[in-house]
């Protein structure tokens, strides 16, 4: 499993740490006047090109992790160049992708590629790197569906239709007829009795549209299920204090009776760098479908709310009974709570939208105030667009009939 750090990037080849200090410097300070939210979205997007796309590859660089590749990163790379309308940073990461991180006995994604000790870079095999993540091979075979809907090439709906087979035939495992998606390639076959599972990869919109180019599938249970098991995550104490309402970034469900245990270290049920993005995803199903079981569902993680009234601003990490781990703010954490507020409390959404993610925004250098982290730059830009309803249905831009050649 990958560890990740947030909260430094890399400024002349040294680590600079930045805390709440300085991402959030005054952020209650007057907001100035920005440019509009487009131009937001797009001069962030340049400066992103250019900080963590690697020139000539079109892979994306965590920096912050020795310019390790993951699927993950190419998908983000993928899904914000197709909003963008940006045709050869998609088609130049989407090969790369194909060309580097395609597994042998599948159509999914190998999920870490490196320098190896001996210098060489591939997929980092001895760090698990060759398993496929289930959230990246969705959202790039998102990506790519939009792609056809944007630019009409068949090619990308072909390469979207047999990830999106192999994602219900190695991802997603069935429970008493109910189907789940599992955190990875290797979970379903194991012979452990549990399966890893990450509640931030749960993507309803996603399966909402699969179900129309792989009829095959019952995604519409997937769409389902995953409404349930995240209202479950939310209430399960997990072994631990009383949840707090707030989805833990790993549990483990038992593959005969679907009874959901805490995940082992090194994993955690904390709410943090992973379990942020569960809000935005769910949200994100809200705007382009309208389904109530979306509002209800993050209804219940009222302690956003309860929090930033009280302090005026949200931690880090907090564990699953909603204690303090790690205090320092994130742009991440905000652009993936931002979900929560504009469903579920639509009246402080606006506050913390302008304190804490419009504020990252410099005007008059047309870009972030500071170089943000691979992670940061990403989820503050997705919570941006989703706050602004920047983020389009791209596939309701054609009819269905061409979803079905």
């Amino acid at each position: 499993m990958e560890t990740r750090l947030l909260g430094y990037t890399l400024i002349g080849g040294s680590i600079v740490l930045f805390g709440a200090a300085l991402f959030f410097a005054n952020p209650k300070s007057q907001v100035p006047l920005v440019f509009s939210p487009p131009q937001i979205l797009g001069s962030t997007w340049g400066q992103y090109k250019k900080e963590y796309i690697e020139g000539g590859t079109f892979r994306a660089l965590d920096r912050q992790r020795s310019d390790v590749t993951t699927s993950e990163g190419q998908s983000y790379t993928l899904l914000r160049a197709v909003w963008q309308g940006d045709k050869l940073t998609f088609d130049g990461a989407w090969q790369w992708t194909k060309d580097n991180l395609s597994r042998a006995d599948d159509r999914l994604l190998s999920w870490l590629f490196g320098q190896r000790t001996d210098g060489s870079y591939g997929v980092l095999n001895a760090q698990g790197g060759a398993n496929a993540a289930s959230d990246a091979d969705t959202d790039i075979a998102l990506a790519l569906v939009f792609a056809y809907a944007r630019w009409q090439d068949l090619r990308y709906l072909g390469d979207a239709r047999v990830i999106v087979r192999d994602i219900w035939r190695k991802e997603v495992v069935t429970i008493g007829g109910v189907p789940y998606l599992l955190a990875n390639s290797v979970e379903k076959e194991s012979a452990s009795p549990t399966a890893l599972i990450n509640a931030s990869y749960l993507a309803p919109y996603a399966y909402r549209i699969f179900a129309v180019i792989d009829p095959e599938h019952p995604w519409e249970d997937l769409v389902d299920s995953s409404y349930v098991l995240a209202g479950q995550v939310l209430d399960a104490s997990l072994g631990g204090a009383d949840s707090a309402g707030l989805p833990p970034d790993w549990v483990h469900i038992h593959k005969q009776t679907g009874v959901l245990t805490a995940a082992e270290a090194p994993l955690t049920t904390d709410f943090g760098y992973d379990a942020l993005r569960m809000p935005w995803r769910f949200a994100l199903d809200y705007q382009w479908s309208g389904d109530p079981r979306a509002k209800d569902l993050l209804a219940k993680m009222a302690f956003l709310s309860r929090t930033w009234q009280e302090n005026g601003e949200l931690a880090g990490t907090y564990a699953h009974d909603g204690s303090i781990i790690d205090p320092a703010e994130t742009p991440a954490m905000y652009g993936g709570s931002i979900g929560y507020f504009l469903v579920a409390d639509p009246l402080l959404a606006k506050s913390v939208y302008e304190q804490k993610l419009q504020y990252l925004y410099d005007p008059d250098k047309n870009t972030w105030r500071q170089i943000l982290s691979y992670y940061d730059d990403n989820w503050a830009w997705f919570g941006i667009g989703l706050y602004h309803h920047l983020l389009p249905n791209l596939f309701e831009s054609l009819p269905l009939e061409l979803y079905q050649l």
